[in-house]
């Protein structure tokens, strides 16, 4: 079967380029001209900030180093996607706002380390909601990303650069970062995994911070395979950022090559409080209702599960500390007098006016609150007390993952506010939690395959590796993935 990098994985590249049928520069160059005609052209997904002029040098440094000593890492040739508020030496790092525009950091972070260190290729930054704090995916810089499936929608976010570019085939694997949603939310959007790994297990060093007791990185690909690879080459110990010291033990577990056999007997709670009930959540608890089916018949064990704590829009109000951590976290990253950034602080950014009038509303209430104390301590010690709440409900149940959508209803169109997302369960407790394409919803006139629905699975500490079984399993019941119809082979 001819390669084709629609539907390529990392495996499929990697046994493409063995068999001489593929180089990395003919995926780099394949991957460029997907962007240049759909990026800013054609459907205009305008997911990408910077492509990297030296990619198809990297590519041909590749090849020349596998045609003398075979594949030389894990992510051999593999073209990456990077949110921008990842740092990188050789692209500039906005986190999507003109007060940053063009500053470049003196030094990768250390996660982009790493991918270059497997092999990676980093393709192009990519669009995030300003600062990633907010979840459509509008930038002062970038402006808005669409939805490759549904033009009219938001790709989801604040990492929806990264989940837009995929979904479009604009690489093979990418990064997002996720402090209450961030990566999960375009992973739902575009018919992709992501992975939201425990707190701690990679390193946030050389990532612009939104709050440092919840941010976190993790990938987004097509396959849970991709995603426990790309995984298990960014997670470990790292001393710029101590609490991967929690990590020693757990990181390589991560990465290991997904057990689809972890789905049969698994015990799934299925959370009931984080379905909707309303008309607007039909659409989405159908698909829910059709994916709970699948993992059934795959030999999962469904147990229904509830608990008042888990109302996902009252942990946003109540337990939740991104909007009081995020003056703290953000100044010191601009203040590094290494770093030479042009704003200094928050107060800076928003005193110059050079953000995105969406953002104006987080940023003023961030400053407000940097101050409160009394508050930010009352929702470290509720933080502390679901964390206790949670392993309660596994412990009881026995359970090996708790189940729900991702949102409750679909990505919502542009030019409104993302609501119904159930992410921040995993936000707060700093647990793992993995997203699977779970299915589409119907066809319309605007989104002709349908909206992707994304399966949220949520685990105890360092479980990645099991959540990642049970996502292929549902995976190997029925391939859901469809590329977009707006950007289809050239």
């Amino acid at each position: 079967m001819a390669f084709s990098i629609e539907n390529a994985t990392i495996a499929s590249y990697h046994a493409a380029l063995v068999a001489g049928e593929m180089t990395a520069r003919e995926l780099v160059a394949a991957y460029l001209a997907r962007i240049a005609a759909y990026d800013k052209r054609g459907p205009a997904v305008n997911a990408v900030l910077a492509v990297n002029p030296r990619a198809l040098e990297a590519a041909d440094e590749l090849d020349a180093r596998r045609r003398r000593q075979g594949l030389t890492g894990p992510l051999h040739g593999v073209p990456v996607l990077l949110k921008d508020n990842i740092n990188t030496y050789d692209l500039p790092t906005t986190a999507g706002s003109l007060s940053l525009e063009g500053y470049r950091p003196r030094a990768d972070a250390f996660i982009v380390e790493r991918l270059r260190a497997a092999g990676a290729i980093v393709l192009a930054k990519v669009n995030l909601h300003e600062f990633a704090v907010w979840g459509e995916t509008a930038s002062s810089l970038g402006g808005q990303t669409l939805n490759p499936y549904d033009l009219t929608r938001t790709p989801g976010g604040s990492s929806g650069g990264t989940g837009a570019g995929l979904a479009a085939a604009f690489g093979l694997a990418g990064l997002g970062t996720d402090t209450v949603n961030s990566v999960r939310s375009p992973a739902s959007a575009n018919g992709l995994v992501g992975i939201k790994p425990t707190l701690g297990l990679v390193s946030r060093s050389g990532i612009v911070p939104y709050a440092l007791s919840q941010d976190t990185a993790g990938p987004l690909a097509y396959t849970a395979a991709d995603a426990a690879r790309v995984l298990g080459v960014i997670a470990g110990y790292d001393e710029a950022d101590p609490v991967t010291a929690w990590s020693v033990g757990q990181a390589a577990d991560a990465g290991r090559e997904p057990d689809a056999g972890a789905l049969k007997g698994a015990r799934l709670g299925v959370v009931e409080m984080l379905f909707g009930g309303e008309a607007a959540h039909r659409e989405v608890n159908a698909v829910m209702d059709a994916a709970l089916a699948k993992l059934k018949a795959g030999g999962a064990e469904l147990v229904t599960v509830s608990h008042p704590d888990l109302d996902a829009a009252r942990l946003i109000a109540e337990t939740s500390v991104h909007i009081h951590e995020f003056a703290r976290d953000l100044s010191a990253y601009l203040a590094d007098p290494a770093a030479g950034l042009p704003v200094k602080s928050l107060a800076e950014v928003y005193a110059g006016g050079r953000y995105h009038p969406g953002i104006a509303d987080n940023v003023r209430q961030a400053l407000a609150v940097a101050g409160d104390g009394h508050e930010y301590r009352r929702r470290l010690a509720a933080r502390s007390a679901l964390r206790q709440t949670v392993m309660a409900l596994f412990a009881r149940h026995r359970l090996d993952a708790l189940v729900y959508p991702h949102q409750k209803r679909l990505v919502v169109p542009v030019g409104e506010p993302q609501v119904d997302r159930n992410g921040v369960v995993g936000a707060v407790t700093g647990f793992p939690a993995v997203v699977v394409p779970g299915g589409f919803s119907l066809p319309t006139a605007t989104a002709p395959l349908g909206v992707p629905v994304g399966v949220e699975l949520l685990g105890r500490p360092w479980s990645e590796h099991l959540l990642l079984g049970i996502a292929q399993g549902f995976e190997q019941l029925e391939n859901v993935r469809r590329l977009p119809a707006s950007t289809p082979p050239l």
